[in-house]
């Protein structure tokens, strides 16, 4: 990446699979930006600007999550600047297997592949297995190693209290390694019967453990657990350094503190999982990387998340959920154990029921799952979306063109081993089809015979707002009938309506609404807000019934009076800014509700996207821009300018107004050292990064207004050169 950036002037994309991970990395680069001199961006959420600022000066390394990454990509074909781009690297590459994202992916390298002949692309994964399929869609050199620097790692199963060391070369696939010595007493044994407590004492507190749970409950069952156990010796070891994170906890929360976490982190314990606020997770992390906490019951989010590796894995079990591990999961988790530069050796043991020991054997002993393509799986999401943005960008005309751009995607490579009913060309013929039915495309084809046909293909209106917005295709009408009926009796006197028509389909399903609580909510509406109800058809009289838990006969549109739930958490959150407050009110995880915030900040700059091609939505683009703005952060006006700095979320943003820190430029030209006196349990790493982060936002702004300028004084081609004189 920097031999792009410097030596070939050329901008980096990087695609990791998630937001935690995007933030990440930018914090790892920043000081390699600010030292070497070119920018790093973040495209995650509703972050990042499309098309990028056209830098002339600097180079950049844009960071990007898969979704923000292909609508990147997109833009810099449309705008006719895949030049630009130089590299692109890929982290955790056999995600192109998994689902609407991985098809998300693919269509992404599929466009690069095709459009562009300078740009490199590089893959990494630790869990793939049919490389020779992704070597020829990617036309890609390969390279493999099993090296772990500084760290070997020994896999180990735990049967009832036995512990086998994994052998490839025994029989059974493993060999006995020794047996596990701890002292239980009757009671103890019933509360522990899988032994985690003695595998986990084994290592900490001086060394760290991860223990991977099957669910979020168990992870905090199994945190609770353990601390049941332990003596106070756990307490007192770096007994302040603790105190300092619970003091964080409560402060993130407003003086909520979560009860486990309460009772938990004094012993060195604490759980990770979706429930938490981004926060909570962060100061956990922290204090887990520091040594502070040496135990995470987790779940298998996190194997492929931020950079969190232990001494000791534990397996709880070998499930997520109730599905059995696979091969290339188990893989991801136990590549956690081992700290390079910290440990000299890792271990993971897996928990197995003597019940499970035959799929276990398979599971240690047998190869990686295969990476399919999901192309066709995702019908909506994947080829119809595909062949609709590669005629939108004009990537390919005609049919026949875009028959000889979907030979060279993942799933034209694969296509015989994943549609032996259906050859390429008919698959691609019923998805253009359907387009043109949708009203998606226009054109009329004449279909000659297999693999023939005439005809060239456009892009309807329609279609070029919904793979601009980047709006799955199963929604993209529905969106356009509620923006539509909204022109009809929008409601501004509140922002609930325009909430409601943010809030994401993708959700809905998930919503299982607390009667009481809706009507309580219903209740307590003004007559503007229960106007917008009523245009919705979201019938009081409906909500009042499954509250009693009345018969109802009135037939009314649940996916509407569930989707106006979730518009109720989102329009509380912008009014208090406060997760915890909303989580209580609700009766919903915390985390649950700051994903559902993000969730709808990165839909609204879709929606803003969608309207901005259709010119009978002009009125919604400017509600759109500030209303996504005000869901991205989520905080009192004032705390926008220094939430935009990355690391810096709402508590810390809170301190650093309250110590006098105001805008960029104040925290720009900050003293580390005073930064670390003035703002609360702040480290001197942290306020590095913090200011790191502050220039190079500052530098992005300066560089995007001098790119305005040179463009201002662009002279026309007609015009000769000494017409007019630029001053100095």
């Amino acid at each position: 990446m920097l031999q792009e950036l410097l030596c070939r002037q050329k901008d980096v994309l990087m695609i990791l699979p998630y937001v935690a991970v995007v933030q990440e990395k930018i914090r790892g680069l920043l000081h390699f930006g600010i030292e070497l001199d070119f920018l790093v961006e973040e495209y995650a959420g509703s972050k990042g600007r499309l098309p990028p600022v056209k830098r002339r000066r600097k180079r950049s390394v844009f960071v990007a999550t898969i979704e923000k990454g292909h609508s990147l990509v997109n833009a810099l074909i449309e705008t006719g600047r895949m030049s630009d781009l130089g590299l692109v690297v890929v982290d955790e590459l056999h995600m192109i297997g998994e689902g609407s994202r991985g098809a998300l992916l693919e269509m992404t390298l599929a466009k690069i592949l095709y459009t562009s002949q300078a740009t490199q692309i590089i893959g990494m994964s630790a869990t793939l297995n049919n490389v020779g399929d992704l070597q020829q869609f990617l036309r890609a050199e390969y390279y493999t190693g099993d090296f772990r620097p500084q760290v070997e790692l020994k896999e180990y199963i735990k049967i009832n209290d036995t512990i086998y060391e994994v052998d490839d070369k025994a029989e059974a696939g493993f060999t006995f390694s020794r047996l596990l010595e701890y002292k239980y007493s009757a009671g103890q044994q019933k509360l522990d019967p899988d032994h985690v407590v003695a595998l986990a004492t084994e290592v900490i507190p001086d060394h760290s453990c991860l223990i991977f749970c099957p669910t979020k409950k168990n992870c905090e069952n199994v945190a609770e657990m353990i601390c049941k156990f332990l003596s106070k010796e756990y307490v007192k070891h770096r007994e302040k350094e603790k105190a300092d994170v619970i003091r964080n906890l409560r402060a993130i929360g407003d003086g909520s503190f979560c009860p486990i976490l309460k009772h938990t982190v004094p012993f060195g314990i604490a759980y990770h999982h979706s429930g938490l606020t981004n926060d909570e997770r962060r100061q956990i992390e922290e204090a887990y990387s520091a040594g502070v906490i040496c135990l995470l019951a987790c779940t298998s989010t996190l194997a492929a998340g931020v950079n969190l590796p232990a001494r000791r894995v534990i397996l709880r079990a070998p499930y997520i959920s109730t599905d059995f591990l696979k091969k290339n999961q188990y893989k991801q988790m136990i590549g956690r154990a081992g700290r390079a530069g910290i440990d000299t050796v890792g271990e993971s043991i897996l928990i197995v029921q003597e019940k499970d020991t035959h799929l276990v054997r398979s599971l240690v002993g047998g190869p990686l799952e295969n990476c399919y393509s999901n192309l066709v799986k995702e019908i909506t999401g994947g080829i119809q979306s595909l062949l609709l943005s590669v005629i939108g960008l004009k990537i390919a005309r005609n049919v026949e063109e875009i028959y000889h751009f979907m030979g060279g995607t993942f799933f034209g490579v694969q296509q015989k081993i994943l549609s032996k009913e259906k050859s390429l060309w008919e698959i691609t013929r019923e998805s253009l089809e359907c387009l043109i039915k949708k009203g998606l495309l226009q054109g009329k084809i004449t279909w000659e015979n297999e693999e023939e046909a005439h005809g060239d293909l456009r892009i309807t209106r329609l279609g070029q707002a919904s793979f601009k917005g980047g709006i799955d295709l199963a929604y993209y009408d529905v969106l356009y009938e509620d923006l539509k009926r909204g022109l009809q009796g929008l409601v501004l006197e509140s922002c609930l309506h325009l909430i409601y028509l943010v809030t994401p389909y993708d959700m809905i399903s998930l919503c299982n609404p607390d009667w009481m609580i809706y009507f309580r909510q219903f209740s307590h509406l003004s007559s503007a807000e229960q106007n917008v109800a009523e245009i919705l058809g979201v019938p009081e009289s409906y909500i009042m019934r499954k509250a009693s838990g009345q018969a109802i006969k009135k037939t009314v549109d649940k996916s509407i009076v569930n989707r106006f739930y979730l518009s109720f958490v989102l329009y509380a959150l912008l009014r208090e800014t406060d997760i915890w407050k909303v989580a209580e009110k609700f009766h919903l995880p915390r985390g649950y509700v700051q994903n559902l915030l993000s969730r709808a900040a990165a839909f609204s700059s879709c929606v803003l996207r969608f309207c901005e091609e259709l010119e009978e939505f002009w009125v919604y683009r400017g509600l759109f821009a500030e209303l996504t703005k005000k869901l991205t952060f989520c905080v009192r006006t004032e705390l926008i300018p220094l939430m935009e700095v990355a690391g810096v979320l709402k508590a810390r943003a809170e301190q650093l107004h309250g110590a006098g820190y105001r805008s960029l430029a104040h925290l720009a030209n900050a003293d580390p050292g005073v930064l670390v006196s003035t703002v609360d349990r702040l480290s001197r790493h942290q306020a590095r990064q913090i200011i790191s982060s502050a220039q190079m936002l500052l530098r992005e702004k300066a560089e995007a207004l001098q790119a305005e300028v040179d463009d201002l004084w662009q002279l026309p081609d007609d015009i000769p050169p000494d017409a007019l004189r630029r001053p100095p």
